[in-house]
């Protein structure tokens, strides 16, 4: 049930939903490569940035 409640967050599921959208649009050719790539990386970087940095916060606060 833990595992669940992980896997179910409002920014997971964007991020999920849209790299399944903009799957689908660049295999219909209806976008290029370029623009999935750009937009595709600026949504993982962003989603592994922010547990990266939240991660270091709590580590952070675990230390003091």
């Amino acid at each position: 049930m833990i595992f669940l409640n992980k896997l179910i967050s409002v920014k997971k599921i964007i991020a999920i939903l849209l790299t399944v959208v903009f799957c689908v649009l660049s295999l219909t050719k209806q976008i290029g490569s370029t623009e999935f790539l750009s937009v595709f990386s600026m949504v993982v970087g962003y989603y592994f940035g922010a547990s990266v940095s939240r991660q270091a916060t709590n580590e952070a606060k675990e230390l003091i």
